[in-house]
């Protein structure tokens, strides 16, 4: 059962953040479990058991602190449910002899779906249209006219696997796609540009999909978004530090921008008031993976890696380097 702790325990599992509950119980069902948002004490738990602890499962939101990794003398292995890793970090954690690992892949479909869909709701301002017939406006008047999608220049700010699938969703549509990453990935005809404000600039909507973290913060810029213009749209379904969201709100509110379709932001679920406030911006609460489809892969991945350490020492998806880089 889990939270029971044995006078010898066995080698632990350590649950660091809420998880799906099927994912849980699978942890609970094969493994010595410890959830350790449960314990009345987790301190305690950790000062007193902490050399019971061989893995911790965590959430790409929660991940493992270098205070928590350094109190677990014997963890060989991060394990986090979802693609983003930085909230851990991976460099430390390997010079440690701990290795880390994501659920890659299995989301790629349903982010890049989602990306798209946000795409052509701010374009087309579908959510603004459909508040607009509920709130009887449509008897009073048309609804203004929008910007079509078909046939513009997308950017697309990360070309890893999202990235590469919201290009390739993107070519049904006519779009013109070009791209930015640290250095052209071969094999893609679509044009690259070596910096995200010149991508920005040769562009009428630009979608984010780079990973989180230092390397990334805040690389949509003020400078990106005057270079993105008053006819340009922003997505973004990567990380709310991506982007400098003092500097969107101004720009949203100015009408620096045409517009944003919003998945994550800096301080979740908090959004600032501003964009609740405008017309022009579509906002999401972090949903870009959230289906079941998608989920119970995640889970199901994450019990895999977990299963996989456990029984051969090694993980199935390790992260292919010591920080993200783009999707």
């Amino acid at each position: 059962m889990p939270n029971s702790i044995p006078t010898s325990a066995p080698d632990t599992v350590l649950q660091v953040a809420p998880l799906l509950p099927a994912l849980e119980g699978a942890l609970a069902e094969h493994f010595h479990t410890v959830r350790l948002p449960e314990l009345s004490d987790p301190a305690a738990y950790v000062r007193d058991h902490g050399k019971d602890v061989v893995a911790a499962v965590t959430s790409a939101r929660a991940g493992v602190s270098d205070a928590l990794m350094d109190a677990l003398p014997r963890l060989g292995a991060i394990v986090h449910f979802g693609v983003g890793y930085e909230t851990t970090d991976v460099v430390r954690a390997r010079a440690r002899g701990i290795d880390v690992s994501n659920t890659p892949d299995v989301l790629t479909d349903c982010v890049a779906d989602l990306a798209v869909g946000a795409l052509i709701d701010v374009m087309r301002r579908m959510s603004a249209a459909d508040r607009y017939v509920r709130a009887g406006g449509w008897a009073d008047a048309p609804f203004p006219l929008t910007s079509r999608m078909s046939g513009k220049r997308v950017g697309v700010l990360g070309l890893g696997r999202i990235g590469r699938a919201v290009a390739q969703r993107l070519d049904g549509f006519g779009v013109q796609v070009s791209y930015c990453t640290r250095s052209p990935v071969a094999g893609f005809g679509y044009r690259y540009l070596p910096t995200a404000e010149a991508l920005a600039e040769s562009c009428d909507a630009l979608v984010v999909t780079v990973a989180g973290g230092r390397g990334t913060e805040g690389l949509v810029s003020a400078a990106v978004l005057d270079a993105l213009g008053p006819q340009g749209y922003l997505v973004n379904v990567a990380r709310g530090s991506v982007v400098d969201e003092p500097a969107l709100v101004a720009a949203v509110e100015a009408g620096r921008i045409a517009g944003a379709a919003l998945d994550v932001f800096t301080d979740e679920p908090n959004v600032p008031p501003a964009l609740l406030g405008s017309d022009r911006v579509v906002l999401l609460p972090h949903i870009a993976s959230a289906t079941r489809e998608t989920r119970a892969a995640m889970g199901d991945l994450t019990l895999r890696n977990v299963r996989r350490f456990m029984t051969e020492g090694v993980l199935l998806t390790p992260v292919p380097e010591a920080s993200p880089s783009a999707h």
